[in-house]
């Protein structure tokens, strides 16, 4: 664990993999959106202190590596990238 990041008194690395399916698996992530949604979640992880190591993003779905500090439950990262809840 030597890449591990640091807290006061301790080293972590705690990385998830999160899938996000929209509503009837709609295929709206490809055209417009797509160009801007790579940015909009590394935005929005930031607000929680936690960067999204990678991401890919299919035609009706999106995959992404998220490293999430252990001070931060998940489901609270999760919800804070709901882009559907900050449009």
């Amino acid at each position: 664990m030597d890449e591990g990041l640091s807290l006061r008194h301790s080293k972590w690395e705690c990385k998830y993999h999160i899938v996000f399916i929209p509503k009837c698996r709609r295929r709206v992530l490809y055209g417009q959106l797509r160009n801007d949604l790579g940015e909009v979640f590394r935005a929005l992880a930031r607000h929680k202190e936690s960067r999204i190591e990678e991401g890919h993003l299919m035609v009706d779905h999106v995959h992404m590596l998220i490293s999430i500090p252990p001070k931060y439950a998940v489901s609270s990262v999760v919800g804070a990238l709901d882009v559907t809840h900050h449009t």
